[in-house]
C-alpha cells in the first residue's frame, strides 16, 4: 500500500508542480531539468549540476528513481496512520506531514546537498504539501479498498 500510494502521491505532486511553474510562467521544462539535476547529483555527484546541452537520460532516469523511492519511503508511516484517521483530520495530517517533508528536504538534505537551497520556493512548498493531502488521501482510499472482501471470500 504504501508503495502504490508514495509513488501515486509523487506524481500527483509533481503535476501541481509543474502546473503552478505554468502558471507563474517559470520556464517549465528548464526548471524541471534544474530539479532533476539537482536531485540526480544526490547520487552522481555535482558534475551533473550543469546544464547539458542535449536531454540527459540517464540523469532523468537516476532522479526519477531516487524521486519515487523518497516517496515510498515518506509513505510508510502514514500509510499506517492515515486510515486510523476520519477524512478531515487525515487530510489536515498529510498537509502537516507534507510541510514537514519540505522542511526535512529542503533544509535538512541541503546540510549535505547544499545545492537544493537554489529550490527553496513557494511553488516547491505547495508541492510538498499537495504530497502530503494525496498521500493521506491514497492511504485512505487503499486501506478502505484493502478491507473489501473479494469473490469467493466467506
Amino acid at each position: 500500500m504504501a508503495l502504490v500510494a508514495g509513488v501515486g502521491a509523487g506524481v500527483i505532486a509533481t503535476a501541481a508542480q509543474l502546473v503552478l511553474w505554468w502558471l507563474t510562467a517559470m520556464p517549465v521544462l528548464e526548471t524541471l531539468m534544474r530539479d532533476a539535476r539537482l536531485t540526480a547529483a544526490m547520487v552522481l555527484g555535482s558534475s551533473v549540476l550543469s546544464p547539458p546541452s542535449t536531454a540527459p537520460w540517464d540523469i532523468l532516469l537516476v532522479a526519477t528513481l531516487i524521486h519515487f523511492f523518497l516517496s515510498f519511503a515518506y509513505a510508510l508511516i502514514p500509510s499506517h496512520l492515515a486510515s486510523r484517521l476520519r477524512t478531515g483530520p487525515a487530510l489536515l495530517a498529510g498537509a502537516v506531514y507534507g510541510l514537514s517533508i519540505y522542511v526535512v528536504n529542503m533544509y535538512g538534505f541541503t546540510l549535505l546537498f547544499p545545492w537544493f537551497a537554489v529550490a527553496r520556493d513557494w511553488v516547491t512548498l505547495v508541492a510538498h504539501i499537495v504530497f502530503g493531502v494525496a498521500l493521506a488521501a491514497g492511504c485512505r482510499l487503499l486501506a478502505r479498498g484493502s478491507k473489501t472482501p473479494t469473490v469467493g471470500t466467506p
